[in-house]
């Protein structure tokens, strides 16, 4: 017994030297990224039930000098996306609907030859081959347009990209039709449903929808360095339009604000209008993998891969080697790393990323709000510290 527990007890100490280092180099590659006068970041990466590191760190809003700590809240744009898709699975357990359902169903008026052959799981799987076609010659339009409001061309659509079904092709208008079905089902509004069913569930105490009628405490806003490149990992590369004087750093690099009111298509809520921290983020983590706000069986069908990312001939985002969609995640089966599931957000000047790996019960957090980094290689190198520090194992 003796020995038994002798074992345990060396094996503890390992885990915790092993965890140490990689504490150590997290923190090192985190504060060679942000400096505490600038737009930065949280970060955050989990093991189990142990947050095994954790910083924020740079300046959350510059006209008022708050600087990010670890309760601001940023917008997580289409990390959003897994929220609606998550109820919309919850509704079919219940019997409200089935995710084979055709779109039809819940809008009679679309043209019955081009939207017969599309489901509710093309629409969250992003290959029902409706196109994207929103107007986009109204500025005005675009920086306050709903989510009611962003389905209004379906209506005259004719024809699609693609056979639904057989390809990838990331679009957020389909998500707003959800939207319209959770409210249509539920008898209540989107954000009451969303609230009551998966945040308070969750003990995601500090997320919410954004509305431009409400103010929020302690969130941060999203910005862009003048004369800078977006990071090329974004999912539409818009052009940059200031909308004020800008804000120096201590350095001289000039910064502007670039959110709600300053870039396009940030008012709607289905498919980006979270906001959220690393910690409620993790919640939500801990709450999906202990089924507290799905039922297992339904998240393994999120979890499963419906179409190849790769080598998509209508979109570039995301579409990188070994990816695939499942119903509101993405899912990379790069060979010698578990299974890794994951979404990216981005709009105006906030960058996201949230990452699973369910075999190792590993969460990875990223929120940024500055667009001007290169996410996925950041994410690359928290993968490698992770993996050659034992906790990402083949």
């Amino acid at each position: 017994m003796f020995r038994i527990y002798s074992f345990i007890a060396v094996l503890l100490m390992a885990l915790n030297v092993s965890a140490a280092g990689v504490s150590a180099r997290l923190d090192s590659l985190f504060n060679s990224r942000y400096t505490p006068d600038s737009p930065g970041a949280q970060f955050l990466v989990a093991v189990g039930d142990s947050i095994i590191y954790e910083n924020a760190r740079g300046v959350a809003d510059f006209s008022t000098g708050a600087r990010i700590d670890a309760d601001t809240r940023f917008n997580i744009a289409s990390i959003s996306k897994q929220f609606t898709a998550i109820s919309v699975l919850n509704m079919a357990n219940m019997g409200l609907l089935t995710i084979d359902d055709c779109v039809l169903k819940y809008f009679p008026d679309f043209d019955a030859t081009m939207f017969a052959p599309i489901t509710l799981r093309h629409l969250m799987s992003h290959t029902s081959g409706i196109p994207d076609t929103r107007p986009r010659d109204n500025r005005n339009w675009m920086l306050t347009v709903t989510d009611s409001e962003s389905i209004d061309y379906m209506f005259s659509l004719k024809k699609g990209k693609f056979p639904p079904g057989t390809a990838y092709d990331y679009i957020n208008p389909t998500y707003q039709l959800l939207y319209a079905i959770i409210e249509r089902l539920s008898g209540r509004s989107f954000v009451d449903y969303q609230r009551d069913n998966l945040f308070i569930p969750a003990g995601m105490r500090s997320t919410f929808y954004f509305d431009a009628s409400e103010t929020h405490s302690n969130v941060a806003h999203g910005y862009v360095k003048e004369d800078a490149e977006a990071s090329a990992d974004r999912d539409v590369q818009k052009e940059t339009v200031y909308a004020d004087a800008g804000f120096a750093d201590a350095a001289g690099r000039r910064w502007h604000e670039y959110d709600y009111g300053e870039e396009t298509f940030f008012a709607t809520k289905a498919d980006g209008g979270i906001y959220s921290s690393a910690r409620d983020l993790l919640a939500w983590e801990h709450a999906l993998a202990g089924a507290e706000v799905v039922d297992a069986e339904s998240l393994r069908v999120a979890y499963t891969p419906h179409i190849e990312v790769t080598g998509s001939e209508w979109c570039s985002y995301q579409n990188r080697p070994f990816t695939s969609y499942g119903l509101g995640f993405f899912i990379d089966n790069t060979p010698g790393r578990p299974v890794k599931v994951y979404h990216t957000g981005d709009n105006g000047g906030f960058q996201a990323y949230l990452a699973k790996y369910p075999s190792r019960n590993v969460v990875v957090v990223l929120l940024e709000n500055r667009n001007d980094f290169d996410r996925w290689s950041f994410a690359q190198k928290v993968d490698e510290i992770l993996k050659e520090g034992g906790i990402l194992t083949d």
